[in-house]
């Protein structure tokens, strides 16, 4: 599904996946909770927010975050009364260039506003829940425009830093066309969150990817 689907490896039910004193964290980490069965994810956020007037078809993107944060929020709840062990921050296609891209005013906002935004109300509403947080990173424009691995990975720790200042419990790379994009993600995942589980999900048929990657 489009936008904040889960990766079918997590075992999820979906179509296939401030830190403040007063904010209680969730107990039990992602693996260690996947270690004791399925770990079940929310999913299909922009559809969602779409049908309700909150996303706007073509672009994709969720300034909503910052223009319509109830809306989010009430999203999230209704996640977790369905029994969500895992909340995504609302950060599908929000990387900088794609905020961007074609005129749209979403970028007018900023890459890190968005994702800030997008942080704060998942904990806000997900940890006094018990539930986690995952933060999300999706493909971009300049893999189509350039190819250019270190260019891509410069517009994926731009949202990275989001993640890693708002120490979400996990990251979750969703909905690649291309296989190799998809595994550059991940590696800048790595390299710049160090220790914090990292999950993937692609978007191609049961043949190959868009490149004819098997």
């Amino acid at each position: 599904s489009t936008g904040n689907s889960v990766s079918s490896c997590l075992g999820f039910a979906s179509t296939t996946f401030v830190k403040e004193d007063i904010m209680p964290r969730a107990t039990g980490g992602f693996l260690e909770r996947l270690d004791r069965g399925p770990v079940i994810g929310d999913g299909g956020f922009v559809f969602a927010l779409e049908k309700r007037g909150y996303v706007e078809a073509g672009p994709w993107t969720p300034e909503s975050v910052i223009e319509n944060p109830e809306a989010v929020k009430q999203l999230h709840r209704e996640f977790l009364r369905a029994g969500s062990d895992v909340c995504q921050a609302f950060t599908f296609y929000a990387s900088e260039d794609k905020l961007k891209n074609r005129g749209n005013k979403a970028g007018d906002h900023g890459v890190y506003a968005i994702n800030d935004h997008a942080c704060k109300i998942v904990k806000e509403v997900t940890y006094p829940e018990g539930s986690l947080v995952a933060g999300g990173l999706s493909q971009t424009p300049t893999y189509i425009s350039s190819g250019d691995k270190e260019q891509v990975q410069a517009e994926v720790r731009k949202q990275l830093q989001v993640f890693k200042d708002n120490e979400v419990d996990l990251m979750i790379c969703e909905y690649y066309e291309h296989v190799e994009e998809a595994e550059w993600h991940v590696e800048a995942v790595k390299e710049f969150m160090p220790g914090v589980p990292v999950c993937a999900s692609l978007c191609i048929n049961e043949i190959s990817d868009v490149h004819g990657v098997p």
